[in-house]
């Protein structure tokens, strides 16, 4: 209950910096922050993603570099998403579950040269491996086939495993994946890999810069709005997330982030699971826009959004400001 003016003046509590933190609510850390980074083909390779400033693709031997640098700020895990090759891509994505594909290289690499001390999140779906940029295989009328595609999704997720994965992260949106994935994991030999699953995907128009990442944005025919969640819903989105929880998920991802927190709200008041976002391409093409046009200072506009994850109940944040915001919280 709060009391009446002047009794109660909520300002006292503002009034110093000291006083600020020590009444302060919601708490950030690195270890809140998992990195997404792109891996490309060659060595000593970088190449700047221009939908993406600041953004760039690594060859292994840089996502390696990066996997390093991630450990000494305190980020406890990176995610990783291949830009495969055109001349490696076909209609049924097959070099998904090759295990000399990029994803495969980049995580044994990154598990030789850093051991346990940091964990190795990898995406499953199809649309980084085929060559009509959908999540998943067509059948002959440009549908995607659910039941067929969940099949492969398997062989995927269990060649990331075989490679040394540690959470598997499908975005595909199929329908029964997770159990299918988990139960995949549980027979062959990797009961300890966790499945994060992106149980509430939408159709939105913010991924763009990340499809120019995987190399996917113009391949794309069509739109995946037969797969991916309506905007407008909210209750869809908790009975996704429900079934992903049933089917053996050990945590769940929204995504969009920022214009989907109140989702994350409720998936949190709801089943109180730990519950990530990702903070995608959009969002962070317009802060950055945003401050190079003069709306206000970047590092502030950066840490205001983050806070306004954690704040909304996230147990983390997917955020390729991971390193820019780990360092400011370091010092």
């Amino acid at each position: 209950m709060i009391g009446s003016y002047p009794n109660t003046r909520l300002r006292r509590a503002r009034a110093h910096a000291w006083s600020r933190a020590m009444h302060r609510e919601t708490m950030l850390t690195p270890a809140d922050l998992i990195w997404p980074l792109f891996v490309t083909s060659g060595q000593g390779v970088e190449e700047p993603i221009a939908s993406l400033p600041g953004v760039s693709r690594w060859s292994v031997d840089g996502i390696v570099a990066r996997a390093k640098e991630a450990i000494n700020l305190g980020i406890p895990c990176i995610a990783l998403f291949p830009n495969t090759p055109s001349d490696q891509r076909s209609e049924d994505g097959a070099a998904a579950y090759d295990p000399d594909n990029l994803m495969c290289r980049a995580i044994r690499a990154v598990r030789d040269a850093c051991g346990n001390d940091i964990g190795i999140l990898t995406d499953v779906a199809l649309d980084p491996y085929t060559t009509h940029g959908q999540d998943g295989l067509l059948d002959g009328r440009g549908y995607v086939s659910n039941d067929d595609t969940v099949a492969v999704l398997v062989d995927q997720a269990l060649n990331q495993a075989e490679a040394g994965a540690d959470i598997i992260a499908p975005s595909d949106m199929m329908d029964g994946r997770v159990r299918a994935i988990r139960m995949a994991l549980e027979m062959g030999g990797h009961p300890n890999v966790q499945i994060m699953s992106y149980a509430a995907k939408y159709a939105s128009a913010f991924y763009g810069p990340f499809r120019d990442a995987v190399g996917s944005g113009g391949l794309l025919k069509g739109d995946k709005k037969s797969y991916q969640m309506d905007p407008a819903n909210g209750e869809e989105a908790l009975r996704e997330v429900a079934l992903d929880i049933q089917e053996g998920a050990d945590s769940v991802m929204v995504k969009p982030g920022l214009a989907y927190l109140d989702i994350v709200w409720r998936v949190k008041e709801r089943f109180d699971v730990p519950v990530f976002a990702y903070q995608v391409s959009g969002e962070y093409a317009l802060i950055e826009a945003g401050a190079a046009a003069g709306v206000g200072d970047r590092d502030a506009l950066v840490m205001e959004k983050l806070v306004a994850f954690k704040r909304a109940g996230c147990t983390g944040v997917l955020t390729y400001y991971a390193a820019d915001a780990a360092r400011l919280l370091n010092g």
